[in-house]
């Protein structure tokens, strides 16, 4: 049994409906010719459609971020609001840094003194290897000067290591967008006190979203990456391409996650969505939209009698196109009428 979520909707996968020869064939339907009770005779054959699953989920943006910062101190500006486009890399907030500038100026005071320390150690170290290679050093002078070097390359090292990961810390005085999108939510005012891990800015690109939705093994199986499913996103038609089709921690279901490009803002993220998920294929009566009669609730079509048309009432199903599934109250190979499209209409 289907999860609760999960309902059977009929698709069109191929029509076969050929043309009568009385009075006019249905390929010249739209070059009028005939007056305004002209009309067409249509055969209606069995049609293969495919089975479906409805499934249902949340159509999620595909990118998502809650931006917040390494450092303790108070918010200077606030670049953004809620709804605002940003670019990949733009800056959203910055922070009040100048006690990480006043530390960045004694780093590199420290890196120039380390630095100058180093190259004297390096020239000792070249005389007294030159003073022992001519017997005028002893052993003992030329491992110290070694040892000195080697001190002093150890300290520039640690100096230049200091002053990369103060920078790196200071690069979080500056809150850029990490991807092109949307602001959705501004958690902080200039003023406000920003202490680490806490939240300052949310953003989400939802030029693309995201449909996962849970179905059985049986209907995964038939799933892979690069697969165009048929979706709704808060009742507007859509279509999605399979990302990846993943067992559920547990056993007995499977998570289809699928993409649905969004480049125009039609949907809505965060909206109700589902994936109609393929499920074997059966015969179905589909006539053309244009012949459906209707009055009031009724529906019906307009049989053909022998030498005249007679309304034939009958229970229709799911739309496809210009054609619509008969349930009921017409066999295969009956001859309905289409009215004749006149010009101008």
């Amino acid at each position: 049994m289907y999860p609760k979520s999960i309902r059977t909707v009929p698709i069109l996968l191929m029509v076969a409906a050929a043309c009568g020869t009385r009075p006019a064939p249905l390929a010249e339907a739209s070059l009028g010719g005939g007056g305004t009770g002209a009309s067409n005779l249509v055969p209606v054959r069995d049609s293969l459609v495919a089975e479906m699953v409805e499934a249902a989920g949340v159509a999620a943006p595909f990118l998502q971020a809650t931006l917040s910062t390494r450092l303790m101190g108070a918010v200077t500006t606030v670049l953004v609001h809620e709804g605002d486009r940003v670019r990949a890399g733009q800056v959203l907030v910055r922070l009040d840094t100048r006690d990480l500038q006043a530390k960045g100026e004694q780093a590199q005071a420290g890196l120039r003194a380390a630095e100058a320390e180093a190259a004297e150690a390096q020239r000792y170290a070249v005389r007294i290897r030159a003073l022992y290679a001519d017997s005028a050093a002893p052993r003992a002078m030329l491992d110290a000067a070694e040892t000195g070097l080697a001190r002093a390359q150890a300290g520039l090292a640690q100096a230049r290591g200091a002053d990369n990961e103060l920078a790196a810390v200071a690069h979080y005085g500056e809150l850029r967008a990490p991807f092109a999108g949307v602001v959705t939510r501004r958690w902080v005012d200039p003023g406000a006190f920003a202490a680490p891990g806490a939240p300052l800015i949310t953003m989400e690109d939802a030029a693309r979203l995201r449909v996962s939705v849970t179905t059985t093994p049986l209907l995964a199986r038939t799933l892979h990456a690069g697969t165009m499913l048929e979706a709704r996103i808060e009742d507007l038609p859509a279509i999605a391409l399979v990302e990846g089709v993943v067992p559920v921690q547990g056993g007995g279901l499977y998570t289809v996650n699928a993409i649905v490009r969004d480049a125009d803002g039609r949907f809505a993220s965060g909206g109700a969505a589902r994936l109609l998920l393929p499920s074997g294929s059966r015969l179905a009566l589909l006539v053309p939209r244009a012949a459906i009669a209707r009055q009031g609730d009724l529906t019906g079509v307009w049989a053909w009698q022998g030498e005249r048309a007679e309304l034939r009432w009958v229970r229709l199903g799911a739309e496809r196109g210009d054609l619509v599934e008969v349930l009921s109250g017409l066999r295969s190979d009956e001859m309905i009428v289409l009215p004749r499209i006149t010009e101008g209409n």
